[in-house]
């Protein structure tokens, strides 16, 4: 048995090399342990010896380079935090350690049911979006193309604040799109998963990704693959991916009925000409957008928490795949301050815009310090939802920056949801402070004041908050304190900023429900 000299070494006086994860043609994968960190799981890759060639060094400190940019845009893209040459001039690169499975092994145990289906392939589009649109180096935008799509490059993970969460591995064999520079000579990819125009070798883009993307749609919702070469040879899929047509979904599973819109879109994809697939990943988000509404996992929500309610158990339980959140009716005047109060006691801050605006505001009273949300509208808006349903949830990113993003929706039937986030600093102490606050005392109140008359705030509601996320906005305001991250808050606003567009029509869509069943309020404990 062979040795791995790699185990127990310590890189840089800071990462301690514990176990292999994972190797491959470029190299090797190994879970580590950053110390300066507390022994926080790291992943180690580096670069195979067999390659140590200039260029090949130059290639992996840019696959470092790309991964560390792109992961921070994306939350739906692997996180890049360290590059570095070790003692014997072997390039790494530290990655994000992930637990999850891979979307091999999810669709090997069976085919997907449409509502994961749906969310899942939603966040795989929004980090290839991501991805597509580009990296900034040298003052130029360059687009980034993948080039290996399949389950396997694909990690399903548990997020506490966010459920399932997507994380697509690998782009180190990815290209900077330079129009300058021919991407002829060679093949990249994997045979069953490449495009026709991969194999010819042809400069690639977007599209590519989409073609590979169709074969993993197919195999997600039939467990099958699409394509299939008569010999694993590179003849035999060149031969496969010009001129065989795919399978029909019939053919693949008889007794299995999908929505021809969806089966449409991904035959779209599957196309032998590029320029008959859809031509960037917004366009498969947009004709996602009417299945999500009707298929997607709002309505099953929905259902579950009835029957949550039904037994008594606790909601985080049964529904892993959305935050601890609250939905309350109109509250009970005795919950509320009065309007009189409001109006002598409040009005808008100077140092505040006139604008639809929201933040949050410690406001001292003779009940104590109030939790309280400023929100500026125009007063048609505030008169559309004096009555209302209000929907509240809170998500948490620890890394790379502590950050809350404290979201309240006011909906009624007629004039649909109006969306309030704001985001709290955990790093700063009125984050914190707030977000224990809010922790302690179980609600908040919304203040409500219209941009025509901006210093008189017009009208006041009470949002309860379920004693679950009581208990974890108590936490996360303890982990703001102790951390030793550095201040990058963009960083996480804007991995949160998307977590909320994909939480969105989910939100919706149970609120929807809700109303349907007659219900007019809800809360969950």
């Amino acid at each position: 048995m062979t040795t791995d000299y790699n185990l127990g070494r310590t890189l840089r006086d800071r990462y301690r090399l514990t176990r292999l994860l994972g190797q491959g043609s470029m190299g090797r994968v190994y879970e580590a342990d950053d110390d300066v960190l507390g022994d926080v799981p790291v992943a180690v890759k580096f670069l195979s010896q067999t390659l140590l060639t200039q260029g090949m060094l130059a290639r992996f400190e840019q696959e470092a380079k790309t991964c560390a940019q792109l992961g921070q845009r994306s939350m739906h893209i692997v996180r890049v935090m360290d590059y570095g040459v070790d003692e014997d001039g072997i390039p790494f690169y530290v990655m994000e350690y992930l637990k999850g499975e891979s979307l091999t092994e999810v669709i090997k145990r069976q085919a997907l049911l449409l509502p994961r289906f749906l969310n899942l392939t939603r966040q795989i589009c929004l980090g290839l979006q991501c991805a597509h649109q580009g990296i900034k180096m040298d003052g130029m935008t360059y687009p980034i193309v993948h080039r290996d799509i399949k389950p396997s490059n694909i990690l399903v993970s548990q997020d506490d604040s966010l459920g399932e969460l997507v994380k697509i591995l690998d782009f180190g064999i990815a290209k900077i799109l330079q129009s300058e520079v021919s991407q002829t000579g060679c093949f990249m990819g994997t045979l069953a998963y490449a495009s026709p125009e991969q194999m010819e070798g042809h400069e690639l883009d977007a599209r590519s990704d989409i073609y590979s993307l169709g074969i993993m749609m197919f195999q997600m919702l039939t467990g099958t693959m699409p394509l299939l070469a008569s010999t694993q040879s590179f003849g035999g899929w060149y031969k496969v991916h010009h001129f065989h047509q795919p399978k029909s979904f019939e053919e693949a599973d008889p007794n299995g009925k999908l929505p021809k819109l969806l089966e449409e879109l991904v035959v779209a994809c599957l196309a032998k000409a590029p320029s008959d697939r859809p031509q960037t990943v917004a366009e498969i988000l947009e004709a996602l957008k009417p299945l999500e509404e009707r298929y997607g996992a709002g309505r099953e929500v929905a259902r579950r928490i009835e029957a949550s309610l039904s037994r008594n158990l606790p909601f985080k339980s049964i529904v892993p795949d959305l935050a601890a959140e609250t939905i309350d009716s109109q509250p009970k005047e005795s919950e509320s301050l009065s309007t009189d109060e409001v109006f002598r006691l409040v009005t808008w801050p100077t140092t505040m815009p006139i604008a639809e605006i929201v933040f949050p505001k410690a406001l001292a009273s003779e009940q104590g310090t109030l939790a309280t949300l400023w929100v500026m509208l125009p007063t048609a808006e505030i008169e559309k939802r004096m009555v209302c349903t209000r929907y509240n949830q809170f998500l948490f990113m620890e890394a790379p920056h502590p950050m809350v993003l404290w979201l309240t929706v006011l909906y009624n039937r007629d004039h649909g949801p109006r969306w309030l986030p704001c985001y709290l600093d955990l790093k700063a102490a009125p984050g914190r402070q707030m977000a224990m606050l809010l922790g302690k005392t179980g609600k908040y109140n919304l203040l409500f004041f219209p941009k025509q008359a901006a210093g008189q705030c017009i009208n006041v509601q009470t949002a309860s908050i379920a004693l679950g996320q009581c208990k974890l906005l108590r936490d996360w305001s303890n982990v703001g304190s102790s951390t030793q991250s550095q201040p990058v808050p963009e960083v996480s606003k804007n991995h949160l900023k998307a977590a909320l567009e994909t939480l969105k029509p989910k939100i919706l869509m149970k609120l929807e429900s809700i109303h349907e069943k007659g219900e007019d309020s809800l809360s969950q404990v």
